[in-house]
Formats: C-alpha cells, sequence, structure tokens
C-alpha cells in the first residue's frame, strides 16, 4: 500500500430512503509519525544526584525529633529579619477572566426562543436563519443534498437555538455520507453558523454547511472467494463491477445483489452473498475488492409439502400448478411463479413458498430440493358489482357471488343476476381453474335472460361449457384461447317485411361451436399504454325453424397503443365481421350483427347502425366494419381523451367499406388501482333524421 494511508470498507452499505449510503470506513491502518523531540530536564541530572543523600549516611541529627511546623518555618526566614518577597504569579488567560466579576444582571440578554418563568407554555418566536451550501462543485451531490437537508427542510425556521444547532450536525453527516457513496472517501464536511443582520442587530442567522469532497476513488483488483460453480464463471459473471469503475455504493450493493438473484436461478438455492471488504489506497486512490460467496449445493427439484391450520387445497393440486417436474434444475423463478399461481387463485389470506435442503442425491451431481407451502386459507365468498349506461342500452347493473373453493381445488359456484331498463337476467355457473392442466379453465353454465332493444326483444335460456385459458390482473398471457358448445332457445319478435313493419313471434333453436384465439402484446389488461392485441372468434352455428340452417359467425379485432410521451397515447382499433352461409332472415334478430355505442361506434345509440325498418328500427346486418382512434392524456389519477370513431353495417356477408358513419367526442378518465373510471360524451357526424344529437357512456374500463 506504500508509506500513505490505507483504509478499510467493509459490509452493507446501508440504503437510505433520500440517498445512497457510503461504504462505511470499518478500519484504519495507522500511518507512521516522525519520533518526538527530546524536552530539555527541568533539573541536570548531576545537581539532582548532588542533593539525594547517600547509601548508608544518616544526617546528623538523624535521630533528633523532627521540629513542629511553626519551627520549621521560622528555620527557614531570613536571620537577619528581612522578609523576601515572591515574584508575581503570571495566571492563563482563562484563569484571568474567570476571576472577572459577574455582569449586572441586568445587561444580560435571555434569547428570545427561551419561555418566561411566569408562562412556561407561552409560544417563542422562533430562531430564523438562512441556508448557504459550497463545496459540492462537480460532484453533482448538491441537488440531492438538498433534497435530504435538514438546514433546507427547516424552510429557515427552528424553534429553539438547540434545534438549529441539531440541523447543522446532521447536515454535516448529511454530506459526508453523500460524497462517500459516490467514492470519495477522503470528504469532509463543517457545517457553522454566522450572524447576519442590520447594524441594529435585526436580522437572521447563516448556516453555512461547507464540503471538501477530496479525491475520488475506483476499483483496483476484484477478487471473489468461493467454491465451483457450474458454469464455472457464473459467480464473476453475475458481478456487473469492472475495475476502473468509481466505487459508487449503489453500484456495489446492486452488482451483489444481482450475484444473488442469479444464483439461485442456476441451481443455488441456498447460496448466500457474504460482507464485502475493499482496501483503500489513498495514494493510487483506488480499491481492491474482495468478495466472499458461499455457494451452498447445487440442487434440483423434488417434491412439495404443505403446512398450515386451514388449507384450501394440498400438494397435489399445487404440482398441477407448478412450472417444474422432479429432476429439473432448481429455478427460483419457477419458485416465484408457484408462489404468485397460488395468489392469482384468491384463495389464500396468506402463502409463502420456500426450499428445503434433503441432503439426498439428485441427478447431474445436484442434491435434490423440496419446497414447503405455508398457506392460510382465506374468506371464500365474494360479492362483486358494476353498474354502467349507454344511451339506447339504458342503465344496467349486475350483481355477481361466488363461492371460490366449494368444490376443492378451486371448483367455484357464481351466481348472477342482472337489472336494467332493456335488459334483466340470472345465471348460474360452476367454473373449475387449473383444470388438470396449468392455467386451463373448464366452465359450465345456465342463464334467463329477456333483453328489449329498438332491434328486437328476446326471451332467451341457455346452457353452455367451454374449456379456455384467459388473461387475468396478475397473469396477463401472450395466449388465450376458448372453444365449447352452447345450446339456445329463444322467443323473439321479427320484423317480417321492414316496409311495413309488420312484426311476428318465432322461437328459435340454436346450436353453436364457439372458438377465440387471442394474441396479446399490451403492457397492461385494463389500461395498456403500448404493445397490440389481436383476437379472433368464429362459431360455427345452425339454427332449426322450420328447417335446420348452419352458418358460421366471425369477428377479427385488433388494437394498438402508441405512447407520445409518459403522459399521451394513441390508441387504435379496427374490427371486421360476417355472417356466411345463410340470409339475414333466417338467422336469429339476437344472432345478428350490430353497431354503435359505447363499445362499438361512439355518437350513435346501442346498435343504431345499419339497415332500418320503416320506422327507423334497426334491423341489424351480415357484416361491419369499425374503426377508432384515441389520444389519451393523464394527469395524476386524472385523465382526458379526444376520439373519433367509424363503422357501418351492411346487409350483405362481406363488409363493403362504405357509407361510413363518423362520431367525434370527449371522455374524462378516472384512475382507480383496479382500473380507469370512464365517462364519454359523443356526438354523430351529419346526423341524421331520428339520431340523437349526442350520446353519453359511462363504465369502467378503457373503450377498447
Amino acid at each position: 500500500m506504500g508509506s500513505r494511508q490505507a483504509k478499510r470498507v467493509r459490509r452493507a452499505l446501508g440504503l437510505m430512503m433520500m440517498a445512497t449510503s457510503p461504504l462505511p470506513l470499518m478500519a484504519q491502518t495507522p500511518s507512521s509519525s516522525p519520533p518526538a523531540q527530546q524536552e530539555e530536564p527541568i533539573l541536570p541530572d548531576s545537581e539532582f544526584e548532588a542533593r539525594l543523600p547517600r547509601v548508608g549516611e544518616a544526617p546528623a541529627n538523624s535521630t533528633a525529633p523532627l521540629p513542629s511546623i511553626e519551627e520549621w518555618i521560622d528555620q527557614q526566614m531570613p536571620q537577619d529579619g528581612t522578609t523576601q518577597e515572591l515574584p508575581p504569579a503570571v495566571e492563563p488567560q482563562e484563569e484571568r477572566e474567570l476571576a472577572q466579576p459577574l455582569p449586572p444582571l441586568d445587561t444580560v440578554q435571555v434569547p428570545l426562543q427561551v419561555a418566561t418563568d411566569n408562562n412556561p407554555q407561552e409560544k417563542t418566536e422562533a430562531v430564523r436563519y438562512a441556508v448557504a451550501i459550497e463545496g459540492f462543485g462537480k460532484t453533482g451531490l448538491e441537488d440531492a443534498f438538498r433534497d435530504s437537508s435538514s438546514l433546507v427542510g427547516g424552510k429557515g425556521k427552528a424553534d429553539t437555538a438547540a434545534m438549529l444547532q441539531n440541523r447543522t450536525h446532521e447536515d454535516e453527516a448529511l454530506a459526508v455520507r453523500l460524497l462517500y457513496s459516490e467514492g470519495y472517501y477522503d470528504a469532509t464536511a463543517l457545517a457553522t453558523l454566522e450572524q447576519a443582520g442590520d447594524q441594529a442587530g435585526n436580522g437572521t442567522l447563516k448556516a453555512v454547511v461547507s464540503v471538501t469532497p477530496g479525491k475520488r476513488y475506483r476499483i483496483g483488483e476484484i477478487v471473489i472467494h468461493a467454491g465451483p460453480t457450474v458454469p464455472p464463471g457464473l459467480i464473476r459473471d453475475s458481478l456487473p463491477l469492472k475495475t476502473g469503475d468509481f466505487i459508487i455504493a449503489s453500484a456495489v450493493e446492486g452488482a451483489e445483489a444481482n450475484v444473488g438473484v442469479k444464483l439461485p436461478e442456476n441451481g443455488y438455492a441456498f447460496a448466500k452473498v457474504g460482507q464485502r471488504d475493499i482496501l483503500l489506497d489513498p495514494a493510487t486512490a483506488t480499491g481492491d475488492y474482495m468478495l466472499p460467496v458461499e455457494t451452498g449445493p447445487r440442487g434440483s427439484f423434488r417434491g412439495i409439502a404443505t403446512t398450515g391450520e386451514k388449507q384450501a387445497f394440498g400438494a397435489d393440486h399445487m404440482k398441477v400448478i407448478s412450472r417444474f417436474r422432479p429432476g429439473e434444475l432448481y429455478d427460483s423463478r419457477k419458485v416465484d411463479d408457484l408462489r404468485r399461481a397460488l395468489v392469482a387463485t384468491g384463495l389464500f389470506s396468506s402463502i409463502s413458498v420456500d426450499p428445503v435442503r434433503t441432503g439426498e442425491p439428485g441427478p447431474d451431481g445436484t442434491e435434490y430440493v423440496d419446497l414447503t407451502v405455508a398457506q392460510e386459507r382465506g374468506k371464500p365468498r365474494t360479492l362483486a358489482g358494476e353498474v354502467g349506461y349507454g344511451t339506447g342500452q339504458g342503465f344496467r347493473g349486475e350483481g355477481t357471488w361466488t363461492h371460490r373453493n366449494l368444490f376443492p381445488p378451486e371448483g367455484a359456484v357464481i351466481a348472477s343476476v342482472i337489472a336494467g331498463t332493456q335488459e334483466q337476467g340470472v345465471s348460474g355457473t360452476f367454473r373449475r381453474s387449473n383444470a388438470g392442466k396449468r392455467d386451463k379453465t373448464f366452465q359450465a353454465g345456465a342463464s334467463l335472460n329477456h333483453q328489449n332493444y329498438d332491434a328486437y326483444e328476446a326471451y332467451t335460456a341457455g346452457l353452455n361449457v367451454s374449456w379456455s385459458r384467459q388473461s387475468t390482473p396478475i397473469f396477463q398471457k401472450r395466449w388465450t384461447y376458448s372453444y365449447g358448445a352452447e345450446v339456445l332457445l329463444t322467443n323473439e319478435q321479427v320484423v317480417v317485411d321492414p316496409a311495413t313493419v309488420d312484426k311476428v313471434r318465432r322461437t328459435y333453436f340454436i346450436g353453436g361451436l364457439p372458438l377465440q384465439l387471442g394474441y396479446d402484446r399490451s403492457n397492461d389488461l385494463l389500461n395498456p399504454t403500448r404493445g397490440f392485441r389481436a383476437n379472433l372468434r368464429a362459431e360455427p352455428e345452425g339454427s332449426l325453424h322450420g328447417s335446420f340452417s348452419p352458418y358460421i359467425r366471425a369477428t377479427f379485432d385488433l388494437t394498438g397503443y402508441y405512447p407520445l410521451s409518459d403522459a399521451l397515447v394513441i390508441a387504435g382499433r379496427a374490427r371486421v365481421g360476417t355472417i356466411s352461409g345463410v340470409t339475414r332472415d333466417d338467422v336469429a334478430p339476437s344472432r345478428r350483427i350490430y353497431a354503435g355505442g359505447g363499445g362499438s361506434v361512439r355518437g350513435y345509440g346501442y346498435q343504431q347502425l345499419g339497415p332500418k325498418d320503416a320506422n327507423n328500427d334497426p334491423i341489424g346486418g351480415r357484416s361491419v366494419n369499425e374503426f377508432a382512434v384515441e389520444g389519451r392524456y393523464r394527469f395524476g389519477d386524472y385523465g382526458v381523451v379526444a376520439f373519433v370513431d367509424a363503422g357501418q353495417v351492411y346487409e350483405s356477408s362481406m363488409p363493403q367499406f362504405s357509407n361510413i358513419r363518423y362520431g367525434v367526442g370527449l371522455g374524462g378518465r378516472f384512475y382507480t388501482n383496479f382500473g380507469p373510471f370512464r365517462a364519454d360524451i359523443a356526438m354523430p357526424i351529419n346526423r341524421q333524421p331520428g339520431e340523437s344529437k349526442f350520446a353519453l357512456y359511462i363504465g369502467i374500463g378503457q373503450a377498447f
């Protein structure tokens, strides 16, 4: 290390909330100092020896009694009767000042911040001060210092002088910590108080914080003490520190944390990162870095065990949910995935997943690792509801009661009620999540529903069954799908002749095989700001009314999101749809294609676009095209939206992309932790007779 002073930095850095803490100086090697210069003796050795009595020689009167103190004093006085005056003593300056008489009491000024004896509770005048900060220079730390400074945070006012003094001490320590955290290990700081005021004595104190950064240290040699790993360079490759980098506390801690993450991801479930040791050399302004690491055994997965007095389900179902199999190399990411999947079930009030050593050999030189799941069952029943309003659709509210684990594991029963101005219904559903396979859901249900819109009135009873893989707020999946079957019995009012508006009631028996495939690259399920989504839905369907009429219903949706800034997002949507293989009149009115409304083309009433009868009521079509563009601007928990929607419904089986209608509008958003609350108002362009001047839509979630 040379003849200059060496310092050692060790152990955790201890990050603060406001800034990174320094690498603390834990030990210091003292430097050699020059020998002290010998002082002159008060009494020469020869004179001192002469005054000592000789060994074995006693004074002549050694046997005589000692004289009294008075006699001894008389013997010391001069015999000629004169008196000897001692030289005046020289007192230190401090003693002379202490010997001065106290000043009169009425001349002592009591500080204004001290309460009087007559009223100890009396509110005293605050001490006011200004702050000056000097010396940070090119370190770039002055802003960070100001953000956490006690003096700056006090806004120039302290209750007492003692409080102000404490703030200066705190800021001295803060300045040094900040400089240490960026590698300035020779840094010093001094905070002083100066009187600043006019000639009359009216003014404030001035707190001056002066810092001297000194040299900035860089990383020297990097040494890791650890056992062998597979692959061999795993630890060093996981430690993103380089010789020559500045010793920055946050960078060092982040690098060590990365080692603590990468080792468990590569089989080392019980790895521990030890206490660092950095030896600083002031002569070269470098620090040699040493890190001990205990890797522990390299492990592979084996089994799962559960603990807890109230368990939602056992280890067998957890093995279905997990994404690893026995014998696979241990990977902490798969353990975290299992923990998140268990949380996503909503069945636990608390859950933890921890690895446990078994000591038993596994494949490829590993040791088997078991997982212990500590669980506490939560409340299985929930009530939920949603309310919305749309022009042409009226008010609609839905309430849902769910028992999520009535039939373990994850066998839920769901009952729902719909109450609205134009729709009423009840339904019951059985749903089993993770049904035999992770993320696979089985669902079967029955429903009774009544709908009364301008386009149709229908009384419908239905049965359905499906298997699906869908996204959730915790697990937003890239690929989603569903497939199943449904049977409907519906009695509907049908317009026989649009010119005369003659209506009859018909009963349809409908069977279908709905299929859906989705691809999602957006960054959020409820409030996306970037990426895109694509969704294809196709349903081969047959309608039995006198004769059997098979056909296919299909729609394709594409949405995209592009952020122009952190606050402004451009969103777009396109949809095309078709019914092929049958004439429009052979399709039940409730199964035809419509457009218009909050989830379609805003500015128009629900289902109001497309062919209409003589009463100007929609009768539906066999194809559709829709487009929409939104500009979404968010500020805090609020946002505004400007949008343009377009679309049209056609009687033909293929969209014509002609006679497209447009709607424009503005909307407001209030963002919550479960999604944005939405209110949109829109108006149609080139409004036709019978169309509303504007349309209002209220709901939860973005329009698309």
